[in-house]
């Protein structure tokens, strides 16, 4: 029993991830083909777009996720939304949400397994 308990919980650590810095994805274009980079504790995921222009993914300081930071720091966006996030690889494409939720149902299922 304790040995199952003991890779129940050494399972579910390493799907839902221990540490405190996450990783965003960065690019700068139009087809969002994006790398994966590690960002620092105090960091969230900015995704920028261009009305009619680019998609800008990237770390970003969270306390410059605001308007009127953003637009000194793209001053070739004149006009944007944004959004900020602060979980690992949070600023995908919208088609990633999938995958998400595939790791999701794969964590549930494995807390559901440990507790039977």
């Amino acid at each position: 029993m304790k040995r199952s308990l003991g890779i129940c919980l050494l399972v579910f650590s390493a799907l839902i991830g221990l540490g405190t810095a996450i990783r965003c994805y960065t690019c700068k274009d139009y087809t969002a083909s994006c790398t994966k980079q590690d960002c620092s504790y105090e960091n969230a995921c900015l995704t920028l777009n261009e009305r009619g222009g680019m998609t800008y993914r990237q770390c970003l300081k969270y306390s410059d996720c605001v308007y009127s930071r953003l637009g000194p720091m793209f001053p070739q966006a004149s006009n944007f939304t944004f959004k900020c996030c602060d979980s690992d690889l949070c600023n995908s494409a919208p088609s990633s949400a999938a995958s998400s939720l595939i790791g999701l149902l794969t964590s549930l299922a494995v807390m559901w397994w440990c507790v039977h």
